[in-house]
């Protein structure tokens, strides 16, 4: 039986954390000259993924 890979994309994405896996935001690496002050504010930081996704993820991560 050939070893489980780890989704090397999720790898990049995803960091295992207490509270499940931290996430950086979407949209926030460039034009960001058209989006408003307040929007790029509120995608600063990371944040802990939804419990829908978190089967998904483990999936991905399994070797993690």
């Amino acid at each position: 039986m050939p070893k489980a890979k780890t989704h090397s994309g999720a790898a990049k994405r995803f960091k295992k954390s207490a509270a499940g896996y931290k996430h950086k935001h979407q949209h926030k690496s460039h034009i960001l000259t058209k989006m408003t002050t307040k929007r790029k504010r509120q995608l600063r930081g990371t944040s802990i993924i939804t419990a829908a996704d978190k089967p998904r993820v483990d999936r991905m991560l399994r070797n993690a």
